[in-house]
């Protein structure tokens, strides 16, 4: 079934459980108000009798308000109170007639006019049938606006996560096939192509998953090891890494990609510059309702004011930071920080948030 017929179903059941629970009010309204006359057990039937004309006679008003709604202001208004005097003039007359005819059991009005009698009484009956159903309509469409308006912003969040996501692509792409060209200049053609076929699994995995969900740590850390991999083809025992996430946290969900930015970072700016190499920790613990994220090289440092680092050309921190103000508002933190003795610690904090189990 298409969204247009389940919201057309929708519009339908809405209308006439409306409308029938309106008149059905109408009618124990006007039985509770009978009881202050004398009247005979008969009017209860006449009571019903009025309830399912107003029910009959008000129908046609939806499908002359549906068309009215096209037309101007001053169009619309007309048609509106025209359609409403008319229904309320054919209602006043079979109130009259159920009224002579039956209760005063055939009694004729000395004038045929009178049948038109207590119509100001039906227009207000049916003017109030009628703002009900306008204030209805105009609710549903302030809904429906708010509905669109909310999808606008969600996809629009959406695409912005997904542009800083894929940012993160050419980024990764230029130093990778930088290092293979010069792999290859060198004549180091297995080398060249061992990354090559580990760039392949790598990239694979990254557009596999979607942008805007996050996934387990365990996965990210799997996407990670992927990475490291290609990097040690260029750095072979230069590059150590330490791993250190506790259990419990591999089924924390977090940003796919989300540290591989500060890996590559911390390869560019530290392990690259020392002849000997270095090392990067990677780390990731809960404290409490969070999750703390930490990688920290031993490289010679870097110039860090107020947590952040000052180079004015990086796109990966930036990144980082951008997408977790998208994610988490401002229930996150980020920070660079100094690390003992030497290099650059960077520490994430974000809530720790359990991957679903299906069952």
């Amino acid at each position: 079934m298409s969204r247009w017929q389940k919201t057309f179903e929708s519009n339908e059941r809405l209308f006439w459980t409306f409308h029938s629970m309106g008149w059905a009010g109408f009618a124990l309204i006007y039985y509770i108000g009978s009881f202050l006359h004398d009247v005979r057990p008969i009017w209860v039937f006449i009571i019903l009798l009025n309830a399912y004309a107003g029910w009959l006679v008000t129908i046609p008003l939806r499908y002359i308000f549906r068309r009215a709604r096209h037309l101007s202001p001053l169009k619309m208004l007309g048609v509106v109170l025209l359609a409403c005097y008319v229904t309320a003039l054919i209602w006043a007359v079979i109130k009259n007639i159920n009224y002579w005819e039956i209760y005063k059991h055939g009694y004729r009005p000395d004038a045929w006019y009178m049948y038109f009698t207590n119509t100001i009484n039906s227009m207000i009956m049916i003017g109030c049938w009628s703002g009900l159903y306008f204030g209805i309509k105009n609710f549903q469409m302030l809904q429906k606006e708010k509905q669109n308006a909310l999808k606008a912003s969600t996809m629009a969040h959406q695409a912005h996560i997904k542009m800083l996501r894929y940012q993160l692509n050419p980024h990764f792409l230029f130093n990778t096939l930088n290092a293979i060209s010069t792999l290859i200049l060198l004549k180091e053609n297995e080398t060249a192509e061992a990354m090559v076929s580990r760039l392949s699994n790598f990239l694979r995995y990254s557009l596999d998953n979607d942008p805007i969900k996050r996934v387990p740590l365990s996965q990210e850390v799997k996407a990670l090891r992927l990475y490291l991999e290609i990097e040690k083809v260029r750095f072979d025992d230069r590059l150590e890494v330490e791993w250190d996430i506790e259990p419990s946290c591999e089924d924390a969900l977090v940003p796919s990609m989300i540290l591989q930015p500060l890996i590559e970072n911390a390869i560019k700016h530290a392990i690259s510059k020392m002849e000997q190499g270095g090392r990067i920790a990677i780390s990731a613990r809960k404290f409490g309702n969070d999750l703390l994220l930490d990688v920290a090289d031993n490289g010679p440092g870097a110039d860090i004011k107020d947590g952040q680092l000052s180079r004015e050309k990086g796109v990966g921190l930036v990144n980082i930071r951008e997408r977790l103000q998208s994610l988490y508002h401002r229930n996150f933190a980020f920070s660079v920080e100094h690390n003992q003795p030497t290099g650059v610690r960077v520490r994430l904090r974000i809530p720790s948030e359990l991957k679903e189990c299906k069952l």
